[in-house]
């Protein structure tokens, strides 16, 4: 039996980085929210025993460094599983962009190869398989906006937002995540604490505004949107990674310049980088910008963020 799932990519609506823990990874706050762009995942389980994974993308490995290969590892353990595994991978996202493709690869093989096996996880055992294998992948097990913090495998769903037109630019720019963390300690910034308690305090306001009526600096300077993601701007979201990566590669900062000049209401760096991405007013803005990025020679596609509702649906349909 061969099941076949959407695996969707994911954007970071601000991102603080913390101090340094004693397992070596750094303490995180984001918002994370996934979109429309995809791969293609397909299961099939046999008689026999292994792990095969088919990619015609070369640079996606093909062994256990593959989080495929390990998530299937685990859950075969955790499912007291046999049977041999073939996973085919169709990549359309970049490798390595900052928009979680890997570890959103891993959770649709979960997804697929518990159905393909007839045998589901638990909640709670899918979320440890997930966090065992890599920090963001428990995100892709909720789908919408979702908040990350410790590592970023702590999750917890926030309210969902509406589906929001949306650029990405994916320059061919490879950004070390290990080297932008090493440059980013080197940095003499306020303490962490507060500036986690900083963002902290900026998101609780972003994502309290339509229940409350009580006003808030950023909409006395900018007034109020329709749209909450398009309020982020206002209300002073980041992307720490900025403050390393820009310097380094400085066509990633003028890539951002670029979005805010063709119409972006928000624009950031996703993840480490070098994906960018662009939120818009309107599906008709971003298609617009879209064409004339492309006219200018970058890599950009227009797609929406997905809400929670549409992403399961979408996930095996």
């Amino acid at each position: 039996m061969k099941v076949t799932v959407r695996s969707f990519a994911k954007i970071n609506l601000g991102l603080r980085i913390g101090s340094k823990r004693d397992d070596g990874f750094h303490e995180l706050l984001t918002v994370y929210q996934t979109i429309a762009l995809h791969d293609v995942i397909r299961v099939s389980v046999a008689r026999g025993d292994g792990i095969e994974i088919l990619c015609g993308d070369p640079r996606v490995p093909r062994d256990e460094s593959n989080t495929c290969f390990r998530i299937v590892e685990r859950a075969m353990a955790a499912l007291r599983a046999k049977e041999r595994v073939v996973i085919e991978i169709e990549k359309r996202l970049p490798v390595q962009g900052g928009l979680g493709g890997a570890s959103s690869n891993a959770v649709a093989t979960l997804l697929a190869l518990e159905r393909a096996l007839r045998k589901p996880l638990s909640t709670e055992e899918r979320l440890l398989v997930a966090a065992e294998v890599g920090s963001d992948l428990p995100l892709f097990l909720v789908g919408g906006t979702v908040l990350g913090m410790g590592r970023g495998e702590q999750v917890y769903p926030l309210t969902d937002l509406p589906a929001t037109p949306c650029v990405v630019i994916t320059p061919e720019v490879g950004v070390s995540t290990p080297k932008a963390f090493a440059e980013w300690d080197q940095l003499t910034l306020p303490a962490a604490s507060d500036r986690m308690n900083e963002l902290g305090r900026g998101l609780s306001a972003w994502l309290s505004e339509p229940y409350s009526s009580a006003p808030s600096h950023f909409l006395r300077r900018g007034g109020r949107a329709g749209n909450p993601l398009l309020w982020l701007d206002r209300a002073g979201i980041e992307n720490d990674f900025e403050q390393v990566v820009f310097p380094e590669y400085p066509e990633l900062r003028e890539a951002k310049r670029v979005l805010v000049r063709a119409g972006a209401k928000y624009a950031s760096l996703s993840g480490s980088g070098s994906t960018l991405y662009g939120l818009f007013a309107s599906k008709d803005a971003a298609a617009k910008a879209a064409k004339g990025l492309r006219k200018q020679g970058l890599a950009a596609q227009a797609t929406a963020t997905l809400p929670r509702a549409a992403y399961w649906k979408k996930l095996f349909g």
